[in-house]
């Protein structure tokens, strides 16, 4: 079939699944699952999308979005707040985001030490000034370990309906795989960085030499940073304007983490309270028509006796009058208050004062009666 033909046959059919913006997010979760990075930096994050898919990635801890456009950001910001589960339920890592607005072209200490810097559908946004300063600022100034850019492929444009210069009308330029690639390369030996070269968006068959739709820079630093030169530049005034910042809940912060652990604590105490109760009232129930019997074997569990048997020698619940004495060690046995306090010291530590012990702090006492069992 003649080229011509071919291309006239695929206009105004071209539909990507999942949809372009998505393959280019899922490509940098797919980088960020690989090199796991702690610190994570979006330039031009716009609508903060790609923002909002990296804050549940498990192994950052810090994640920031940079755009010029701050009304933007104060539209979308809302996605990035903590919901009311991750009160209900911390996580053990720590994460904070931050959006600044500010420009590329400008340098900002905030953005130093970062493990990987995201630039998606970025640079065909800036001026010829822009792009000139980019690279300095980028991989000469922040110098993070990981650079991912992505920008459009003009030589796909012949295939997208009513796409006549540009893809946008924001776009300042759009460049062919040579000019991409003669630019990425040059930047990379500038900076000591190796770069590969890849994309999303595959063409319909028969027009592979017309490449991806979006084509991929990954930057990767040669040589670790040995932090002279960005320390030298930490004195630079702070430029950026901060437009949104939040902390998410965190078991690594004790206040957080007591709560949960107190809840889990008392969770705990009512199923073994529960436990034994049925117990012995199955035990009764069996003595019933032995009232004697009944009486000589249930009354070493109210006995003073027993409970300092019990205190001292074993980890076994028992009842006193109207309560139930659980020994922490008992509690402490279970998994999940286990891995919440890690020792027995920082248990005993974290619920003091948060639930009713006993008068030498070996057990937490609940009452029998159901109605009381919330207080």
């Amino acid at each position: 079939m003649d080229k011509n033909v071919q291309e006239e046959q695929f206009k105004g059919v071209i539909k990507f699944t999942p949809p372009l913006s998505k393959q280019r997010y899922q490509f940098v979760k797919d980088l960020v699952a690989k090199y796991r990075p702690k610190k994570v930096a979006d330039l031009g994050c716009a609508d903060c999308k790609l923002l909002w898919m990296l804050k549940f990635c498990s192994c950052i801890e810090v994640l920031v979005g940079l755009d010029i456009s701050a009304s933007t950001m104060k539209e979308k910001m809302h996605m990035l707040s903590p919901l009311p589960v991750d009160y209900l339920q911390p996580t053990e890592r720590s994460l904070t985001v931050t959006l600044y607005h500010g420009s590329v072209a400008h340098k900002d200490p905030c953005m130093l030490g970062f493990d990987l810097v995201t630039c998606i559908e970025l640079i065909e946004h800036l001026e010829e000034s822009e792009l000139k300063k980019f690279p300095e600022v980028v991989f000469g100034f922040m110098a993070p370990s990981i650079v991912v850019i992505s920008t459009p492929n003009v030589e796909f444009n012949t295939l997208l309906p009513g796409v006549t210069l540009f893809r946008h009308p924001d776009h300042k330029f759009e460049w062919n795989r040579a000019q991409f690639q003669s630019w990425a390369l040059e930047t990379a030996r500038h900076y000591d960085y190796a770069v590969e070269f890849t994309g999303v968006g595959h063409p319909p068959r028969g027009m592979e030499n017309i490449g991806f739709c979006t084509q991929i820079g990954v930057f990767v630093r040669k040589y670790p940073q040995t932090g002279g030169f960005a320390q030298s530049e930490k004195s630079n005034e702070t430029v950026y304007k901060t437009v949104f910042k939040a902390v998410y809940p965190s078991l690594k912060d004790e206040k957080y983490l007591q709560n949960i652990l107190v809840g889990e604590v008392v969770f705990t105490a009512q199923i073994i309270k529960q436990s034994l109760l049925n117990r012995l009232t199955s035990e009764r129930e069996e003595r019933h028509d032995n009232p004697t019997e009944e009486k000589a074997q249930l009354q070493p569990c109210f006995s003073e006796d027993m409970r300092k048997l019990d205190v001292k020698r074993s980890m076994e619940s028992f009842v006193k009058g109207n309560v139930v004495y659980i020994p922490l060690k008992t509690i402490f046995s279970f998994p999940k208050v286990n891995q919440l306090c890690g020792t027995f010291e920082k248990l005993c530590k974290l619920i003091a004062g948060k639930v009713n012990l006993s008068s030498d702090g070996y057990a937490l006492m609940l009452s029998t009666e159901p109605e009381d069992e919330e207080n």
